[in-house]
């Protein structure tokens, strides 16, 4: 189902805070692949709405940004970094890469980010619930999720290398 590509194409999701975009430009430097924060493409590309007052951001307006993001996926080698997965195509992700850590680490990563009430109390209670591994597990198929823990910088580098390895068996299996 992979449409013959001829590299996969990954998403890196999870909380605000747990390290997707650490990640991904680690891995994006490692394998080649194009780095695609969500967050970007959608600024660049006017797929902005209204700002939401309650939690400081504007909403993303997901149709228009899945039009401009279309033509990218289908060659494949790119990874998707964003804290939300259930409005992208399951055909665009050969794997799914959940990034999970502790409430702990999470509450000092957002608070330095300038988080506070709502928004810092919601992506807390995200993580807590395990809200995007849920989002994950309901939108993809088992078999290419995968959940990982990154709480140290060890965790952060034994993740980079878990990823890259995992993509040298994709292309071992799929080309």
């Amino acid at each position: 189902m992979n449409l013959k590509r001829s590299f996969p194409n990954i998403l890196i999701t999870g909380t605000p805070g747990v390290g997707k975009s650490t990640i991904s430009r680690q891995l994006a430097d490692r394998v080649k692949f194009a780095w695609r924060e969500v967050s970007k493409l959608a600024e660049e590309h006017n797929c902005l709405d209204e700002f939401d007052p309650e939690y400081q951001c504007p909403f993303l307006n997901e149709d228009k940004l899945l039009d401009v993001m279309e033509g990218m996926m289908a060659k494949g080698g790119n990874i998707v970094d964003y804290h939300g997965c259930e409005f992208f195509p399951e055909r665009w992700f050969d794997g799914v890469f959940v990034i999970r850590t502790n409430n702990t680490t999470l509450y000092d990563r957002l608070t330095q980010r300038g988080y506070t009430g709502k928004k810092l109390e919601d992506n807390i209670q995200c993580e807590i619930f395990e809200t995007l591994l849920e989002e994950a597990q309901s939108s993809y198929k088992p078999e290419i999720i995968v959940e990982l823990r990154n709480d140290t910088e060890e965790q952060l580098q034994s993740n980079v290398n878990t990823i890259v390895e995992w993509i040298e068996r994709w292309k071992e299996e799929n080309i």
